[in-house]
């Protein structure tokens, strides 16, 4: 492997731990407040949230290396990434430590569009990539129907 693919794969590995470490101490801080909030009875059990990120963060890691260790990744594919990874900082920002439903509600929605342009443009490239990292758009999906839940009820 040259030195340029291992560096590109450093940096793709390093800006995808960033994301989820921003983001998760978003959560952190407005997590009493997240547990305060009503929720509906048929709600997902807390251990599952953090588990199906992970999931999904180590898809994108995993693909990432995997594509980059062959070839480069396409300029407009890194962009879209790009903008998931701002989407999802900002949602656990705006949702989570500021408190705002509504706009948080906007952001996820932004994040569910930017996702399955993501996935459909990785589906382009490299098929099997784009079924893997389906999971991403299917669990902003159920997060963004869980955020409009948490919105009507409080």
């Amino acid at each position: 492997m040259e030195k340029s693919q291992t560096k590109k794969i450093i940096i793709s590995c390093i800006a995808i731990v960033f994301v989820a470490v921003l983001g998760s101490i978003f959560v952190f801080l407005g997590q009493d407040w997240f547990n305060s909030l009503q929720k509906p009875t048929q709600w997902i059990p807390n251990i599952v949230i953090p588990i199906v990120w992970t999931i999904v963060y180590l898809a994108f890691a995993v693909i990432n290396f995997i594509w980059l260790k062959k070839e480069d990744i396409p300029t407009y594919t890194i962009v879209l990434m790009i903008i998931n990874g701002i989407l999802n900082i900002l949602w656990c920002l705006v949702f989570f430590t500021l408190k705002q439903l509504l706009i948080g509600n906007v952001v996820i929605l932004l994040n569910l569009i930017a996702g399955f342009v993501l996935i459909v443009n990785i589906y382009k490239y490299k098929r099997l990539f784009g079924y893997i990292l389906c999971i991403y758009p299917l669990w902003l999906c159920v997060a963004a129907s869980l955020n409009l839940t948490l919105w009507v009820l409080n």
